[in-house]
């Protein structure tokens, strides 16, 4: 009876260690509307996380949990922290996150709360870090923008945004996607000179893929 009992457990572990093997590896991609994919024709198929999925295949459920005109400062006029967006990405329990913010935090009225970029963001790390399912974390250096459009500037971006991230990225020990890097001199992907289309979502894709995937 004691051999029966003992087998049955063993069975019931091998079952559970099965399930748990054919679960996919849960992406969360948090972002404003780049990462939502405003300014990419057919978002849902098109906008950078649903390629990410296309992309790493079927072991990977990546999920779009961008929301546009979000800041990551806690103190900015849209911040992502108050989104159900971030909530629903905590809830997934994701094994990766990978964070694309800062593009609306060069915005005048919130620029000027610079000082808490750091701060903010390493708060972010911390929450996701903090998480049962102990996800790896990514940071992007997010893409340029190639005029100043509703407030947004490349100034920002290249003064503020830029440095703190990797100021962030290294105090954390998260890995870093240049999606700057990525996406410079191809003005001519971004329509309206802040959003990337369908192509530039590609290119935006294929980095955080490649990320990914020499991160394995």
């Amino acid at each position: 009876m004691k051999r029966n009992v003992t087998l049955l457990s063993v069975l019931v572990l091998c079952a559970a260690m099965c399930r748990a093997a054919d679960e996919p590896i849960r992406i969360s991609c948090v972002g404003d509307s780049i990462t939502a994919g405003a300014g990419v024709q057919d978002p849902g198929h098109n906008a950078y996380p649903i390629v990410l999925g296309k992309l790493l295949g079927e072991k990977y459920s990546s999920k779009n949990f961008g929301v546009s005109g979000t800041t990551l400062l806690k103190k900015g006029d849209n911040p992502y922290w108050k989104q159900k967006a971030f909530k629903d990405a905590t809830d997934f329990a994701p094994n990766i996150v990978v964070i694309k913010l800062g593009t609306n935090d060069t915005k005048p009225q919130n620029i000027k709360f610079k000082d808490e970029f750091v701060t903010d963001l390493t708060a972010m790390v911390d929450h996701f870090a903090a998480l049962p399912s102990k996800p790896k974390i990514f940071l992007c250096r997010p893409v340029p923008a190639y005029a100043t459009q509703w407030g947004i500037n490349e100034k920002g971006i290249q003064d503020m945004v830029l440095p703190a991230i990797d100021t962030v990225a290294k105090a954390k020990g998260c890995t870093i996607i240049d999606l700057h890097a990525a996406l410079s001199d191809k003005a001519n992907l971004f329509p309206d000179k802040i959003h990337p289309n369908a192509e530039g979502a590609a290119l935006m894709a294929k980095a955080v893929a490649d990320a990914i995937s020499a991160a394995k």
